[in-house]
């Protein structure tokens, strides 16, 4: 298939058109990876290649009713645990050991008829809000080769912006699926909590902060992603209450005249980019002229109380994951094996007591709690996604050796993202705007628990009414 017919398609059309016998699995496939190696040597997104395994499974592929029929899938190297491919988390101290066995969401992925192929870059244990691991390098944003994609699904995200496929794997324990979304001009949904299972290997992860889902090109490939993915499995510790109707069915439904909160205002004493500012400022214009009630609202966060405990979970959840892999390998952690922040933050981690870290919990349990509530006067808050436009490639040092997860550069870029997985709601980042240097600026959309219907609505309406698929990077102009 040629790449321009290719890169006009989203993963719902170029499943309709294998179901139609017009293209095969493997013509999909083989344009798929060509693509990526053609752009890879610039950006840098796909750091493990499993090319002939995908290409046995799309010779033997046979056109189904399934949604997203042949479609090539690239899976985080986080997470997205295949069969006979290793999962790093971007890390030289994991063990280049393929994996056994699907987790349950990728061989959900498989059933609706994708075929992944290959593993996309990742931080180092996925902690900062850009892609820049010793052991990969740096990933790069196609909009601008000199700034991050973001992360920790920033590979994911470079490789759907510079049309390697139209959906990608992607995981969000704090912005990771919205953040490099909102850097790469893509739909980036993290769903509710306990909307897809984490199984078999995992029930939650620190406590339900983290979710799995996909950045795409369009709202209906990620609407019908969680279609195909979504559904509690026995066992697990959460089961998001069912949607009323498929969630590929909202995209098309005009949202009612909504109650949408907004605010230009950032946490943590940070100062938001004026680009970033008018941005939101122009978007709750849109939201109004759509016929949406809009007005000016935000909610204090208390960095003091939520900064100390949210970095006490991250950093016994990295401990967690360093000490499970020292003890299915036999091999120790030593300073040398890791980036300086993360060996200094698993250190951090090795010091918190348990009743220390349950207090910590309860601390953010609290906080999602209150967050929550905000939403009793709200159908959806409207923020920024992103503190700042992409940030330079390099602007933190990571193997420094005073380097620290705290840095006020990474809440400051982060925003409000956290708070989503501290509540267990879902949010949504859209392409919506552009800064005057041709950037993608994303903005963030809320919804109360379990309420993907709505932003999905308002995502459907914003596609309709200012249309981004055909928005281009750089590098494929």
């Amino acid at each position: 298939m040629e790449f321009e017919a290719y890169i006009q398609k989203d993963g719902l059309a170029l499943g309709e058109l294998v179901r139609r016998g017009e293209v095969s699995a493997l013509d999909l496939l083989e344009t798929a990876i060509a693509r990526a190696e053609a752009v890879n040597p610039k950006i840098n997104a796909v750091v493990y290649r499993f090319y002939d395994r995908a290409r046995i499974a799309a010779k033997a592929y046979k056109p189904t009713d399934q949604p997203f029929a042949g479609v090539p899938l690239l899976l985080k190297d986080i997470q997205g645990v295949c069969e006979g491919a290793p999962t790093r988390y971007g890390s030289a101290f994991l063990p280049d050991t393929p994996a056994t066995t699907d987790s349950y969401l990728v061989a959900r992925f498989k059933r609706a008829g994708f075929i992944p192929f290959a593993k996309t870059n990742v931080p180092e244990f996925g902690l900062p809000p850009v892609t820049e691991p010793r052991l990969y390098g740096a990933a790069r944003n196609p909009w601008d080769l000199s700034r991050t994609p973001g992360g920790s699904s920033g590979g994911s995200a470079a490789a759907v912006a510079s049309g390697v496929v139209p959906v990608a794997h992607a995981t969000d324990g704090g912005g990771s699926i919205r953040i490099p979304a909102a850097c790469c001009g893509l739909v980036g949904l993290k769903p509710t909590r306990g909307r897809n299972s984490m199984g078999p290997d995992f029930g939650d992860i620190m406590n339900g902060l983290i979710a799995e889902h996909v950045v795409s090109r369009t709202v209906r490939d990620s609407a019908a992603a969680l279609d195909a993915t979504s559904g509690y499995v026995p066992g697990d510790p959460y089961a998001a209450p069912p949607p009323a109707r498929p969630f590929l069915a909202e995209v098309s439904s005009k949202p009612r005249s909504l109650r949408i909160a907004f605010t230009t205002k950032a946490p943590y004493g940070a100062t938001l980019d004026p680009e970033i500012v008018n941005a939101t400022e122009a978007t709750a214009k849109l939201c109004a002229e759509l016929g949406h009630h809009v007005e000016e609202a935000g909610f204090d966060i208390d960095s003091t109380r939520l900064g100390p405990s949210f970095l006490a979970v991250y950093s016994t959840g990295l401990a967690t994951t360093i000490q499970n892999t020292a003890r299915t390998t036999g091999r120790e952690p030593q300073e040398k094996d890791f980036e300086a922040m993360t060996w200094n933050f698993y250190q951090r981690g090795r010091q918190f007591t348990s009743t220390q870290y349950l207090m910590a919990v309860t601390a953010l349990q609290r906080v999602g709690r209150t967050f929550a509530d905000f939403f009793e006067k709200y159908d959806v808050w409207l923020t920024p996604s992103l503190g700042s436009l992409p940030l330079p490639v390099g602007i933190i040092d990571f193997n420094d050796p005073q380097a620290n997860f705290a840095d006020p550069r990474i809440a400051g870029f982060a925003l409000y993202n956290p708070l989503y997985n501290l509540s267990g709601q879902p949010a949504i980042s859209l392409p919506l705007q552009v800064s005057k240097d041709g950037l993608p600026i994303g903005m963030m959309f809320g919804a109360p628990y379990a309420d993907e219907a709505t932003l999905l609505q308002l995502a459907g309406q914003f596609e309709a009414a200012s249309p981004w698929i055909n928005q281009r990077p750089n590098l494929m102009a």
